[in-house]
């Protein structure tokens, strides 16, 4: 539900959001400054940045159907031609906001702002209105890169913050063009860092803020007391469409990123690993016999894939790449993607219950990114078949694997029911143990835990199951 409320709130209004400057370099540790101090800032700091934050008016050309749906009847076309209330071109016009971030005219916005966009205009804070074009778009991190045609030589480019050094509760403002009427400022402070599995965006990693954002914002800038670029504004949760205290927007640490692939080489290249994972909680971390529930589990490794080739092994567990603590699948995942194919890697793994070091290159991502899956809790009640060429065929099971047990019915409220197993799963391993027969089952639950991996391949992934050993 959440999910749907923030798409649907995009889809109703773009919002606009404020760039980064490569030329200015942000604060390396945060001052301490006193409250008459602050007060006296934030004027200063809004009437600075909103000189670099524009709004950005759209027209795009939409087919419309001049007829009810029910005249779309075969019988109705066959007395009134096809030709009768064929559908027509209709423009409509959209608005939100961007970011100067280089003084040649490069803009910072949302993909979801210039979406489809036939024309494109800039109005800067003064008034003037240009033309601008599209750079490119990345509609997975939903940013987008613009360039003014004729910039004048006069542009403010925003100054580039740093959001990794983001802390709770410092103070924030919000700029952009709500609602079309015109630039506004807001306050609030960082709510939250770190925001995934929203279901905004492919790859998320929200600032979450209680600044006030509402439709016409997206693109717009968040920037700090000092003046810097921190995030852009994407998003807000909303059952109503406007404002209720909620809000996001990407880190400029991932939008500058992003920015910096557009202009080089007009996509990005995001970095593969060949995995697919899923995060480690206490009930999994408890049936692997881990010492304690952090990293990120891999559940497959795909043959000949830069993690194969590093040595990556399913049943490890990653707990730092290239330095960095890996506490999440959706973190390892971002990571991943935004270090960039063809970069080296290096990581540290739980394999056995000791740690180990493992070194490659990243490959690059050619179609969907690396597979997050969420575990899900208890099992038993089940109707079970055994893996035979027919069932592969139907579930889309590689030859890779190479026995299983296929889930034929899940009884209702049973402990499998509960787990999340479902019709079309395979089972592959209980405890470890690989599964041909259901007698192979019975063989390798005796004995176990009270929480029990079971590994299930499933919709194209492995993925790890935790079975309670009691209802």
């Amino acid at each position: 539900m959440l999910a749907r409320l923030l798409c649907l709130t995009m889809a109703l209004t773009a919002c606009q959001h404020a760039p980064v400057h490569a030329e200015v370099t942000p604060s390396a540790v945060p001052e301490t400054i006193t409250h008459a101090d602050l007060l006296e800032r934030i004027p200063q700091t809004a009437e600075q940045a909103v000189q670099s934050v524009v709004s950005i008016s759209t027209t795009r050309t939409r087919s419309v159907s001049a007829l009810p749906p029910m005249f779309n009847d075969p019988m109705f076309r066959h007395f009134f031609g096809d030709s009768y209330g064929a559908p027509r071109q209709r423009q409509e016009q959209g608005v939100g906001s961007g970011v100067i971030v280089r003084s040649d005219g490069i803009i910072l916005t949302n993909a979801h702002v210039v979406e489809d966009a036939d024309e494109l205009e800039v109005t800067l804070k003064d008034g003037r209105t240009l033309t601008a074009a599209v750079v490119g778009t990345d509609s997975p991190s939903d940013v987008a890169v613009l360039r003014l045609e004729d910039p004048p030589s006069d542009l403010v480019p925003i100054s580039m913050g740093d959001s990794s050094s983001l802390r709770l509760g410092e103070v924030v403002l919000a700029i952009g063009n709500p609602f079309g009427i015109g630039q506004t400022v807001t306050m609030g402070i960082v709510s939250a860092t770190g925001r995934t599995n929203i279901g905004i965006e492919d790859y998320e990693d929200f600032i979450q803020t209680d600044a006030a954002i509402n439709p016409g914002n997206s693109g717009g800038a968040l920037v700090n007391t000092r003046g810097e670029l921190v995030g852009i504004n994407t998003a807000i949760y909303s059952r109503s469409g406007g404002y209720q205290g909620i809000g996001f927007a990407i880190p400029v640490d991932m939008a500058e990123d992003i920015m910096a692939s557009l202009l080089e080489n007009g996509r990005v290249e995001r970095g593969w690993l060949g995995i697919a994972i899923q995060t480690v909680d206490e009930d999994l971390a408890e049936a692997l016999e881990l010492d304690q529930s952090r990293g990120v589990l891999v559940s497959d490794v795909t043959p000949d894939s830069p993690a194969d080739s590093a040595g990556l092994r399913q049943g490890d567990v990653i707990v730092t790449l290239n330095g960095k603590e890996m506490t999440d699948a959706s973190r390892l995942r971002n990571t991943v993607a935004l270090a960039g194919a063809g970069e080296p890697f290096s990581m540290t793994v739980i394999r056995n219950g000791r740690e180990k070091n493992l070194q490659g290159t990243l490959g690059e991502q050619k179609s969907a990114a690396t597979k997050v899956i969420e575990t899900t809790e208890e099992l038993f009640g089940l109707q079970l078949s055994p893996l035979d060429d027919t069932a592969r065929a139907e579930l889309s099971v590689p030859d890779r694997v190479q026995s299983g047990m296929v889930v034929q019915q899940v009884e209702p409220d049973s402990q499998a029911a509960r787990a999340g197993l479902k019709s079309g799963d395979v089972i592959l391993e209980v405890n470890r143990q690989p599964i041909d027969s259901v007698a192979a089952l019975k063989r390798a639950w005796k004995g176990t835990g009270e929480r029990v991996p079971v590994r299930v391949w499933r919709s194209g992934a492995a993925i790890y199951l935790v079975l309670p050993r009691d209802g």
